[in-house]
């Protein structure tokens, strides 16, 4: 027997209102990286998203397929030893001790590891996400992007007395109402390393009509804490100890440049006050704070394919118990596809543009709003 949508909807509040009361006591962002805070375990991950029939799935070939655990010649790269003892995937050097570093634009923060290609760190990155609980839904090594399936994060559930009695035969019925996404971003940086960024998408199932008895789900913020806690487990992952991994985020360095809007060509570019292997993962960063999702990169030619990507239409709910996943048809055409174009216009300034189909800069208005969305992301 599953609970009423009442008592559902009030486990739900209890949730809320125990998540604010812990956040209004946090000094720092160590304070939430509490053990206890995510759990995907122990529900696995949600259904499989059913993909409408009016978009187009990604191909599967040889692109798509991901390199083998022991891809580097003789098994797995061997990992080298700190002058603290650790065993770190990084390489060590005078600058990063530990073989990697964080570095921050505005509540955004990524990875940067030492000495390491992204096919030598893909596997570890797939073996990632599966330990904590999340199956991935893109997995693709060719363009340097992995994206996880929605999952709940268990957590969320207030373990009442409820719960913890009779409510231990039903914990399948216990919900938080929630569904977390993560989407990472694996670059090649400058001087051998790799640049790993991890985002967060959300969505929350709302109550509604006067009853109480359906539901829909609704978009919610990305939450910044969140990210930043998984990749204090990333470092984990590769080597390092907790302590050591929350001061690298704690240390974070700044790597920030202004970003400036130039018309003097008939349309909107931005200029970026800095190298091309910089700018390009700061615009792939800003692409994901916005509602555009990356579907292709090509980096050789410094081009995202991103088209505006609307959650709704993976997650949708018919009733409170009904299916979790929109599978039906939709009127809707698919999302247009916009060429964000990186491209280096001098020895330290990066140009930014939005492109047609002809590889010329795109002057229509939704190619300036995605200029001005990027500009403000970038600043």
């Amino acid at each position: 027997m599953k609970r009423s949508a009442l008592s559902l909807h009030a486990t739900r509040m209890a949730a809320l209102a125990l998540a604010l009361t812990t956040l209004a006591g946090c000094d720092t962002l160590n304070d939430w990286f509490a053990s206890d805070r995510v759990n995907y375990k122990g529900a696995g991950s949600a259904p499989p998203l059913a993909v409408p029939g009016d978009l187009t799935t990604t191909p599967t070939d040889q692109r798509y397929v991901a390199p083998p655990a022991n891809l580097a010649l003789g098994g797995a790269t061997k990992r080298a030893i700190t002058a603290a003892g650790n065993a770190t995937e990084g390489q060590p050097t005078a600058q990063d001790p530990f073989g990697m570093h964080i570095e921050r634009d505005g509540d955004r923060r990524w990875l940067v590891v030492d000495g390491r290609s992204p096919e030598q760190l893909w596997s570890q990155l797939q073996e990632f996400w599966q330990e904590n609980g999340f199956a991935l839904k893109t997995d693709a090594p060719a363009t340097g992007i992995l994206v996880t399936d929605w999952a709940e994060n268990r957590a969320n559930i207030p373990d009442d007395w409820f719960r913890r009695t009779v409510g231990k035969v039903i914990d399948f019925a216990y919900s938080s109402g929630t569904r977390d996404s993560f989407r990472t971003l694996v670059s090649r940086g400058a001087s051998d390393t790799t640049d790993i960024s991890i985002t967060h998408s959300a969505m929350e199932e709302m109550l509604t009509g006067q009853d109480k008895t359906s539901s829909r789900w609704e978009e919610r913020p990305r939450d910044p804490a969140l990210e930043a806690l998984f990749l204090t487990k990333l470092m984990q992952k590769f080597g390092l100890t907790e302590a050591q991994s929350k001061q690298l985020l704690t240390d974070a360095r700044p790597a920030t440049a202004p970003a400036k809007i130039d018309k003097t060509a008939g349309a909107s570019t931005l200029d970026l006050q800095e190298s091309f292997d910089r700018a390009w993962l700061r615009v792939g960063l800003a692409l994901d704070r916005t509602n555009f999702t990356v579907d292709n990169r090509d980096r050789a030619k410094g081009i995202y394919y991103v088209r505006y990507a609307d959650s709704m239409q993976e997650l949708k709910k018919e009733g409170l118990f009904g299916k979790l996943f929109y599978s039906g048809s939709s009127s809707k055409k698919p999302g247009q596809e916009f060429l964000v174009n990186v491209r280096s216009k001098g020895d330290s300034v990066t140009q930014v543009a939005v492109l047609d189909a002809n590889g010329q800069v795109d002057n229509s208005s939704d190619a300036q709003r995605i200029v001005t969305l990027l500009h403000a992301q970038l600043n």
